[in-house]
């Protein structure tokens, strides 16, 4: 394989992930000078899946008709634009409605570039990919905060949101670079896409997952894998800064100890792509994830804390790596910015309701129980994934067979 274009992909995709680092913590600091308001800070988490609700109604439609490679170096520039013009705004609201077509816009590139990834890459060497780009990205959770923490020192909040629009363009300039991988497909006539259109997208996408209910299954199920991070993590700060009474300096060692772990796995999975099996990445990884926060949760010490979230991110990388790679794997990829998009709705809206519902709960009764029973819960779930996933082992489903739609 000629890795020239997947090393340009991976260099992108860098320069774009450490970007939203350094703009995700400059947003938040900008909006906290603003209102001087925590919930203010939070609704800009909250944009997040909001957007991926409004976006995946009708942009798998899209992304399955039109260029992938235009359509990523379109999106780039587009939200470069949008993020340069966020300094210059005083209203909060103008604002907020900016992260929202800047979040949509980051929806619809994320299932575009897993389309790309797709057909860029053969399969056998899928999972070696998919484990540098996590590296990629979780370099990115190291380098972004420390690159922000610089500019804020020697510049301003703004100036490291600039950064991020200039790292949007060069990233378009990288794609541009990459090879256009639908150009036997232009020469033929795609219907315009309208409400009848995406209509029967969605019932094709359906009548996919009912033929092929173990993928539909396990690709659910991994969703709400991801709606419990996404719950857990909402309160992980609170827990850190306010039960274990970290100061904010040691709890950004304690999110830098949660990067190593992921950059670590990454690389192992990586050097051990041909040994690990795609069903143990994902059904292990799903048990040791909540035992990590198990651990965090019944933590009194730095040290302990430091233990229990390397775990959860050395988890998280292996089932991530799975998933990504028996998802490009049984998905054919003619439909899958599709089903992505409509599988994607479910876990966005879980992710408001759980979210919200622990913060509640957190709010309500004491961060740390809550912590604890979420932790547990959780864990059941990684059970039950581990033996869905493993009881298709015999049948050799988790080799590298295409679904048919």
């Amino acid at each position: 394989m000629n890795w020239k274009a997947p090393v340009l992909l991976l260099v992108g995709v860098g320069i774009s992930n450490i970007g939203a680092w350094v703009y995700l913590l400059a947003l938040n600091l900008t909006v906290l000078t603003m209102t001087g308001s925590p919930f203010a800070v939070s609704v800009l988490y909250m944009l997040i899946p909001v957007a991926t609700l409004v976006t995946n109604m009708w942009a798998g439609s899209f992304i399955d008709r039109l260029n992938k490679r235009t359509l990523m170096i379109t999106l780039d520039i587009m939200r470069a634009c949008l993020i340069f013009c966020l300094p210059f705004i005083d209203s909060l609201f103008l604002i907020y409605a900016l992260v929202l077509l800047i979040n949509m816009g980051s929806s619809m590139f994320e299932s575009t570039s897993i389309v790309y990834m797709t057909k860029l890459i053969p399969k056998e060497n899928r999972q070696r990919f998919n484990s540098l780009r996590n590296f990629i990205q979780s370099s990115g959770f190291i380098l972004g905060p420390s690159i922000a923490g610089v500019l804020f020192i020697v510049s301003s909040p703004n100036m490291a949101i600039f950064v991020n629009a200039v790292a949007l363009l060069l990233s378009a300039f990288v794609i541009m670079l990459l090879p256009n991988l639908d150009l036997k497909d232009e020469e033929a006539v795609y219907e315009r896409v309208t409400f009848a259109v995406v209509k029967k997208d969605w019932k094709l996408v359906l009548a996919f997952g009912r033929k092929h209910t173990h993928v539909t299954w396990v690709y659910l199920l991994f969703g709400g894998f991801v709606v419990f991070l996404a719950g857990i993590d909402s309160i992980e700060a609170a827990f850190a800064t306010k039960v274990l009474l970290f100061s904010e300096s040691t709890y950004g060692f304690l999110v830098g100890i949660a990067g190593l772990g992921m950059v670590v796995s990454s690389l192992l999975n990586a050097w051990f792509a041909k040994v690990l099996k795609i069903n143990l990445l994902i059904g292990v990884g799903a048990i040791i994830t909540p035992i990590g926060y198990l651990v965090f949760a019944f933590s009194h010490s730095f040290l302990t804390a430091s233990i229990g979230v390397f775990i959860v991110t050395f988890a998280i990388t292996f089932a991530h790596v799975g998933f990504l790679t028996f998802y490009q794997n049984h998905i054919p990829v003619s439909i899958m910015g599709r089903f992505t998009n409509l599988i994607g709705m479910v876990e966005a809206g879980l992710t408001i309701v759980m979210v919200a519902l622990i913060g509640v709960f957190a709010e309500w009764i004491a961060i740390r129980p809550v912590y604890i029973f979420s932790s547990i819960v959780f864990l059941l779930l990684g059970c039950y994934i581990y033996t869905v996933v493993m009881s298709k082992e015999k049948e050799g489903f988790y080799k590298d067979e295409v679904s048919e739609i």
